[in-house]
């Protein structure tokens, strides 16, 4: 265990200062009641009107379309849910209901993971019922939304329980209510004492946030942006609200403050994470369409050539025929504004809305992925032309039929995983050398948000270290810095191969470099871990680890895996190294290694982990060594 003292030293020089003190002033203001005091459990006495009209039209979709609206609205009706994409649960209106106030909460553990909590607390149920009430204009579902949303402000006043003990929950609450009001507005339902009553919740669900702003400004991630376009929001919907004014100029300060400090230049998410990544793009949609619809102030140039650029970074990351993406970063799973009958795991509605919104242009054929774009008011325009674009820190290498990315990363803010150098790659659309995800982040070791290790990641360790020095659940400290040394385009502009390296390992005397190519039906991938400052013998184990689908396998050599799936086989053969071993949901399967509990799995989503084949090569010998791992597609 880290000692205190250094664990806080070295977090004044990752982090900077400014967040510390942010940090400390929102912990100052918890203890010391000045939360408590500033958000009371009061109703609001707002008798206004919205500053926004009722939808006028809703998207013109497919009969399958409806179909699945309606089913997903139906669900709900029953009182089920499918949270982080998985399958029906109970909906739980009165899970996290307390009478206590949640800054007294926010000191004591909850006996579940939090998101656990949270999750119903977000409303997707609520969208789902707008969807399906959009489409078939059933007024069960408008009376089924007034009844749950009653209830639930019933089981969760103003600032008591645990659905208020987070800014960003209340955040994304407030949103999907300004939604839903404009949905549901011309429902028979719909009655003035239902509306007024959502209108006096959208205000005081504003009054919680703007208190503990420092808390966002310190984690300056996610939670910043979702808090800043709730508050614009609400300035927007409730305009003769006394503190609506207050409310749109500080969403809007933030809101830009954030793409423009959290968006690298080349359109990188400061939370290397896909999945933070669609989030951060819906609230920018969310809050352009609202700056659209109020005829309010445009972008500012250097946050929409921030958004732009991030929307080009996840257009080179998803699958144009599946919408698939690596499972990079972090992945709790949330998607804030499912207006689409695809899957969770369908990335091209988001990346079409975005293209409209912020590259003038649209990516994918009309009428497949709109939508989501429709939704927000973004017609259909020309299609860009020119190739998919490359994303500068998960480079991308083609091969007949398969996509191969390769992790090098410069990291600006906290990194979510120890994922350098790792290698991702995919054949028509599978996923077969897999990025293990994150499963839970709350939870009881070993399950403490522990698959964003690097021995759980297709790259390598060096002497049993990660990467990075880990320092809780959520924190990485020593961030290993990796650099793009050389790649070669062909005639097709695609690339052939990509170089990078990492730093990880210094402080061992060792530098990691791997080269990923394009090689015949699959790819060449070469690793080479050599000495760096002083020259010394000493041996080092370097441990090679692919996490590989759960398919048939075989050893048809000594130092070749064979994978037989579904709709085709592969193959891995791997040079240089003393011995391989096969790893499954925990256990040794082949070879001696001694297993860890996490190795072997694979989380598609939030809560949800399957057993995975981890292939681990192990070398011991005095640097440098070198490993090659040879992918070989059999169709």
């Amino acid at each position: 265990m880290m000692k205190l003292h250094v664990k806080l030293v070295k977090a004044m020089r990752d982090l900077g200062l400014s967040k510390l003190w942010l940090y400390a002033r929102y912990q100052i203001g918890l203890r010391s009641g000045y939360y408590r005091r500033m958000t009371p459990s009061r109703r609001d006495d707002f008798d206004g009107s919205p500053g926004l009209a009722p939808y006028a039209s809703f998207p013109q979709v497919s009969q399958a379309d409806r179909d699945q609206a309606a089913a997903a609205a139906d669900e709900v009706c029953r009182r089920r849910v499918r949270q982080f994409g998985g399958e029906p649960i109970p909906l739980n209106l009165t899970i996290g209901a307390s009478s206590e106030h949640w800054t007294a909460l926010e000191r004591t553990p909850p006996q579940v993971d939090l998101k656990l909590i949270w999750e119903s607390g977000r409303f997707g149920w609520a969208l789902a019922l707008a969807r399906g009430f959009a489409f078939t204009g059933d007024p069960v579902y408008a009376q089924r939304f007034w009844e749950l949303t009653g209830r639930f402000l019933t089981y969760h006043p103003p600032n008591l329980g645990r659905q208020w003990q987070s800014a960003q929950e209340v955040a994304i609450r407030l949103m999907v209510l300004i939604f839903c009001d404009r949905v549901f507005a011309g429902a028979p339902s719909s009655t003035p004492e239902h509306r007024r009553r959502l209108w006096q919740a959208i205000a005081e669900h504003a009054h919680r946030i703007v208190p503990t702003l420092a808390y966002a400004r310190a984690q300056n991630n996610n939670h910043l942006l979702s808090e800043a376009a709730a508050l614009f929001a609400a300035g927007v919907y409730l305009p003769g609200h006394p503190q609506a004014e207050a409310w749109r100029e500080v969403g809007w300060r933030w809101i830009n403050w954030g793409f423009q400090h959290q968006i690298s230049e080349f359109g990188t998410y400061m939370q290397h994470s896909v999945n933070y990544h669609r989030l951060m793009l819906q609230l920018a949609l969310y809050v352009d369409h609202l700056q659209r619809a109020a005829r309010a102030e445009a972008w500012p140039d250097e946050t929409r050539g921030r958004l732009a650029e991030a929307t080009r970074w996840l257009w080179a990351l998803t699958d144009p025929a599946t919408g698939r993406t690596p499972n990079l970063g972090a992945n709790d799973s949330a998607y804030l504004f499912a207006l689409t009958a695809r899957p969770v795991w369908d990335f091209r509605p988001v990346v079409e809305a975005a293209a409209r919104a912020f590259l003038a242009g649209g990516v994918y054929a009309e009428g497949d992925f709109d939508e989501l774009s429709r939704w927000f008011g973004l017609a259909a325009p020309a299609r860009l032309e020119g190739r998919q674009p490359q994303a500068g820190d998960m480079l991308r290498v083609e091969s007949g039929h398969g996509r191969g990315f390769l992790r090098a990363a410069h990291f600006t803010d906290r990194p979510s995983h120890a994922d350098q150098l790792h290698v991702d790659l995919w054949w028509r659309g599978v996923n077969i050398a897999l990025d293990p995800g994150t499963y839970l982040y709350n939870a009881p070791q070993p399950w403490d948000n522990a698959l964003q290790s690097s021995s759980v990641h297709s790259t390598l360790t060096v002497d049993g270290q990660e990467q990075m020095t880990r320092a809780d659940r959520f924190l990485w400290l020593d961030w290993a810095q990796a650099e793009v040394l050389g790649h070669m385009q062909n005639d097709e502009c695609n690339l052939d191969w990509v170089t990078a390296e990492h730093a990880g390992y210094d402080d061992l005397g060792a530098r990691h470099q791997r080269k990923l190519a394009a090689h015949e039906a699959g790819w060449l991938v070469t690793d080479t871990v050599s000495p760096v400052g002083k020259a010394d013998m000493r041996y080092h184990e370097v441990a090679l680890s692919w996490l590989l689908p759960d398919w048939d396998w075989s050893f048809t050599s000594p130092d070749t895996l064979r994978l037989a799936g579904p709709d085709f086989s592969m193959s891995v053969t791997i040079d240089g190294a003393d011995h391989l071993n096969l790893v499954r949901a925990g256990e040794t399967i082949h070879g001696t290694i001694p297993p860890r509990p996490v190795w072997g799995w694979h989380s598609p989503a939030y809560t949800i982990k399957h057993p995975a084949l981890q292939l681990i090569a192990v070398k011991v010998n005095h640097l440098p060594i070198e490993l090659t791992s040879a992918w070989k597609i059999f169709e």
